[in-house]
This record gives C-alpha cells, sequence and structure tokens, in this order.
C-alpha cells in the first residue's frame, strides 16, 4: 500500500513538472512572435513580451532542475530556450570591462517625468532646477528629453536660456491648465534643420534636429510614444479598474505601431542617416522595437554592460527608453545612471564618428 502511494505521488509530480514546464514553454514562444505579430491586429501578443524578463529566468530554473531529475522535458525545455540566446543580450550585458575613454559624440536621452516624481511636496520648478543641473554636470553635446514640463507663468524661451547656455533648444509643447509639457532638443553642435511629426489623438509627439558632426550630418528623432497612463494603486482601490485599464493598454499598444509608422516614413524620406532614440513605451521583445531597429543598431547591445533597464518602478524588468543609431557612428560608452529625479532612468552614450 505504501509503496503503491509512493508511485502515486511520484506520478502526481512528475505531471505537475510538466505541466508547468510545458505552460512556460508557449508563454516563451508567444513571446518571441511578439516581436513579428502588428499589435494593430493581436495587441494581447504584446503582453507576452512583457513577461519576458519574468518567464525567462524561471524557465532557466525549471530547465537546471530538469537537468538533476533527468526529466523527459530537458530537452523540450532547452529547444524553447534556445532562441533566447538572440534575445537575452537585449536586457542584459555581460561584458567584463568597459573603454577607457569616451567617444567624441556624447548623448542623453531622458523622460523626466513632468517633474512629478520628486519627494512628496517637492516643487517641479525645484526639480527641474536639479534636472537641469545635473545634465549640465553630464557634460553632453545633444540632450533629448520627454515629458519636459514648465508652469504655465514661467517662459520656456528664457527658462531655457537660462538653465542651459551654450545650447540651442528645439521643442514642441502642449499647453494645458497647469503648464506646458513636450518633447526638448538641445545642442551644442550645429543645427541644419528641423521639424515634428505630431501623432494623431495623441499629446505624445517626435522632434526631429539635423545636426552636423563634423564632416557628416544625422537626423535626431527625439520620440515619445504612447504611454499606458497605468496607475497601479488605482488596481487596487478603483472600482472598474481591470476594465480601465485593458481599455487604456489596448490603446497604447495599438496606436505605437501608427506612430512609429509615422515615424519611419520620415526616416526613409530623410537625406541623411537618422538616430531614434527617446520614450518607446515598450520593451526589446516587441514588434515596434524591432521595426525602429531595422537599418540601426541598439546602443546598449553595442556598447553597455549589465542591466538595462530604465523604468525606476519595476526595475530591473523594463527597458523601454533607447538610443539607436545609424552604421556612420560606432558606440563607444552607454550607461544607465540611477539618478532618482523621475519615473524613469536616463540613458547616456558616446560615440565615434
Amino acid at each position: 500500500m505504501a509503496k503503491s502511494e509512493k508511485k502515486k505521488r511520484h506520478w502526481l509530480s512528475h505531471l505537475s513538472f510538466g505541466t508547468i514546464s510545458l505552460a512556460l514553454s508557449v508563454l516563451l514562444v508567444l513571446a518571441y512572435l511578439s516581436v513579428v505579430v502588428d499589435p494593430a491586429k493581436a495587441w494581447f501578443f504584446t503582453l507576452f513580451g512583457l513577461l519576458y524578463p519574468v518567464v525567462l529566468p524561471i524557465t532557466v530554473l525549471l530547465f537546471v532542475w530538469s537537468l538533476f531529475r533527468r526529466s523527459h522535458m530537458r530537452l523540450p525545455l532547452l529547444i524553447v530556450l534556445l532562441p533566447s540566446l538572440f534575445f537575452f543580450g537585449r536586457y542584459v550585458q555581460l561584458r567584463r570591462s568597459v573603454p577607457a575613454e569616451e567617444g567624441p559624440l556624447k548623448v542623453i536621452s531622458y523622460n523626466v517625468g513632468l517633474f512629478a516624481h520628486g519627494p512628496e511636496g517637492a516643487d517641479r520648478l525645484v526639480m527641474a532646477d536639479s534636472v537641469s543641473r545635473w545634465l549640465l554636470s553630464q557634460d553632453a553635446d545633444l540632450i533629448c528629453l520627454q515629458e519636459f514640463f514648465l508652469p504655465k507663468d514661467v517662459s520656456m524661451d528664457a527658462w531655457i536660456k537660462r538653465h542651459f547656455p551654450g545650447y540651442k533648444a528645439e521643442y514642441y509643447v502642449f499647453t494645458g491648465t497647469r503648464g506646458s509639457f513636450g518633447n526638448l532638443t538641445l545642442s551644442r553642435r550645429p543645427v541644419a534643420d528641423k521639424g515634428k511629426i505630431n501623432f494623431e489623438r495623441s499629446t505624445n509627439l517626435a522632434l526631429w534636429t539635423d545636426i552636423r558632426l563634423d564632416s557628416t550630418t544625422v537626423r535626431l528623432y527625439n520620440c515619445h510614444f504612447e504611454s499606458y497612463n497605468i496607475s497601479l494603486s488605482n488596481l487596487v482601490k478603483k472600482d472598474g479598474a481591470m476594465e480601465e485599464t485593458e481599455r487604456k493598454m489596448r490603446r497604447s499598444i495599438t496606436e505605437r505601431p501608427k506612430q512609429v509608422a509615422e515615424v519611419l516614413r520620415g526616416v526613409d524620406k530623410a537625406p541623411v542617416q537618422s538616430m531614434v532614440l527617446g520614450d518607446f513605451n515598450d520593451n526589446p521583445l516587441s514588434y515596434t522595437y524591432m521595426r525602429l531597429l531595422r537599418g540601426r543598431r541598439d546602443s546598449f547591445v553595442k556598447a553597455g554592460k549589465g542591466f538595462g533597464a530604465t523604468y525606476r518602478t519595476l526595475w530591473p524588468l523594463l527597458r523601454i527608453d533607447y538610443i539607436l543609431y545609424p552604421p556612420g557612428l560606432q558606440a563607444i560608452t552607454y550607461e544607465v545612471p540611477h539618478v532618482d529625479y523621475s519615473d524613469h532612468y536616463p540613458v547616456i552614450a558616446t560615440y565615434g564618428h
């Protein structure tokens, strides 16, 4: 009787392990497919890509456990993990050393979160002053900000001129009841041309600026694609929050590919090579990232080290801020400083050209 009971428990253990392994394998496959499925046609595939940084380490642990158990699932788990050899480096880079010197061109991209993420009760103008001082200390050639904000009684031109001496500013902002918000591009290099791309039914946008770099010119796209606009605290406190969250996620996920397409139409028509950077609001295992990467290189993949995650609240799960550069440049260094001025971390890269 005891032998029969032991055999039954052993069988149930194998069944449970196999079921969990199969479920995680399916989730990984769906995550891989998220890079080729247009979210405008099947928006929920993006969710599987978002789950990838959680599902992958659990699946790796199960695979290791299957080797000890000599489970029949070890080969299927190995097969489903193999594609991650191509995707893992978009999240984590294991370089042992970094170059001793930076490249001559330094670029910063930073979603400053409307300067609303300081200590409780902190004034936004005080936060804006702190961020501007930190940015100046980085001595960058190009600075691209998203969710830039100033109160309505503050002159945008005067504030920028006072806080960023030596930089030429190109910006486009929307005016609300509390002030003006939008994108800001600052350059210490000569500017040859400029423009903007407004996205339909959205306060998100992309600024483009042609920057002269010695013997060449590069078009810089400072992008802020559709946000989720989800409050995690409301999921618990607010009635109907789940339905509202699903609606916002669906809209955000389906709008981003359209916005990306608008930017890429501009990139295709540009007379020079383009650098695309900013807050993409999408992870590296996504349809929008893959489209934007074509013809460009990911600065983190080429020159980064450690975790590339840029969203502070859910670190190290979400990498949603990028600098994608053209083949005419060479990424030398890349870093994600953990400064707590926003819900995002800035990304900084240097290049040779």
